[in-house]
Parts: structure tokens; sequence; C-alpha cells
């Protein structure tokens, strides 16, 4: 049967956060926090597995508290001018199974009032890697651009980050790919309302929209020579 994960208070909590982003406050509204959003996400988070094992057996949706899938709330706040302690967002990465021998692509979930999406690919690939796409990129054009230049895909996604001004050194200006290979990030990925975030329609949207970035994932898979 299908259900609901999120609720309006899900993003009520965010809204709450977001203004009294302090570690009282916090204390305070843990359990607000446990019941409308950890709890359902890693319940959702539970719940992808199979059907992302059947995309690829090679990722994971992994739902344990400390470790998996789940970011942590908690921002890292040792090199940073902002010393907000929180978030005032949730994600979900559901990774490769060799992520620690190698970097690798993935899927990704964010919950956030204004600013709900749903995606994958590589984001800030370390500069060796990056250069490694690109080449792999140059040199087999016709798979990424089916992957990726359809149009049912670019009318459902769009791609994030920033791109080079220029052509990157050492690659042809006038490759067919060029505005594919200026990018610094190799992510996609679609923008969703609260509304489907709180709908029992959210597993299978975010299934669906997982599906359909898998063939871009395969390929960013295969310049890393990872398997999927």
């Amino acid at each position: 049967m299908p259900k609901t994960y999120f609720t309006p208070a899900t993003f009520r909590f965010f809204k709450s956060l977001v203004r009294n982003n302090n570690r009282e406050w916090f204390q305070d509204h843990k359990d607000d926090y446990e019941r409308h959003v950890r709890e359902p996400f890693l319940e959702l988070i539970g719940d992808l597995a199979v059907p992302l094992g059947k995309i690829s057996p090679h990722f994971r949706a992994d739902p344990r508290k400390v470790g998996g899938s789940l970011y942590r709330l908690h921002r890292d706040t040792r090199f940073a001018n902002d010393k907000q302690p929180y978030k005032g967002w949730q994600g979900a990465r559901f990774f490769h199974e060799r992520r620690h021998e190698i970097q690798a692509p993935g899927f990704y979930l964010h919950i956030q009032p204004g600013e709900c999406f749903v995606g994958g690919g590589m984001w800030h690939p370390e500069p060796p890697v990056l250069k490694k796409l690109r080449e792999f990129l140059a040199d087999n054009p016709g798979a990424w651009k089916r992957a990726t230049h359809g149009k049912a895909f670019q009318e459902r996604f769009a791609f994030w980050g920033e791109s080079l001004s220029r052509p990157p050194r050492g690659f042809d200006a006038n490759h067919e790919l060029i505005e594919d290979l200026k990018r610094k990030n190799f992510a996609a990925g679609r923008d969703f309302d609260e509304a489907m975030a709180c709908s029992p329609e959210l597993l299978p949207f975010v299934v669906d929209h997982f599906k359909r970035l898998a063939p871009m994932v395969d390929y960013l898979c295969a310049a890393q020579e990872l398997e999927f």
C-alpha cells in the first residue's frame, strides 16, 4: 500500500530550526526532529533499498542512523564562517558499494522548505577524476548523448553547478560535446514541491526518477571503471 513519509510538520520543523538555529532550541525540540524528519526519512531509505537494487545491484540505500545514507543534520563548523550548528535541510545519498575505494557517482534526495529535489551523478569530482571524466566523454560521446541529450531527459532534469567559460585545456573547442566538457560537475536533478514530499506518491516518484537518471549514472560508472 502507498504510504506517506513526510508531513507539513516536517517543513514546519525546518522553518522553526532556521529561525532558532542553536543547540538549546534543538534539544528542546529533538523529539520533533526524530518524529517528523529522521524517522520517516530512515523509513523511506529502507523502502528504497529493493527498488534501487533492481536499478543497480551495486548501489546502496542504507537506513542506519549513523554512517548510512542519511546525512547528518549537524554542520561541520570548524573551518566555516557560519557557525550555526544545524542544517536547515535533510538529504540522503544512495552510494556505490565501492565508494570508499574510488570517487563514485550516486543518487540523491533532498528535503527542504521550498527546495526539494531528486538527482544523481557526481558533485565536485576531484581534479584528476574530473580530467578522467572529460577524457572519457570526449572519446565516447554517443552513449552520453543517448543518456542525457534526449527530449525526455532534458524536459525533466537540469544539470547543477558551474561550468568553465572556456574549453578546458587540451580539449577541442569544436567538440560536439564542448558544453558538457566545460562542466565542473556531472550531476543533474529535478525539483519537486512540498505537496509531493508529503504525498503517498513520493516513493514511486523517487524510484521513477532514479530509473530515468540511471543511464547517466551508468555512464559515469563506466568512466570510473566501476560496475553498474
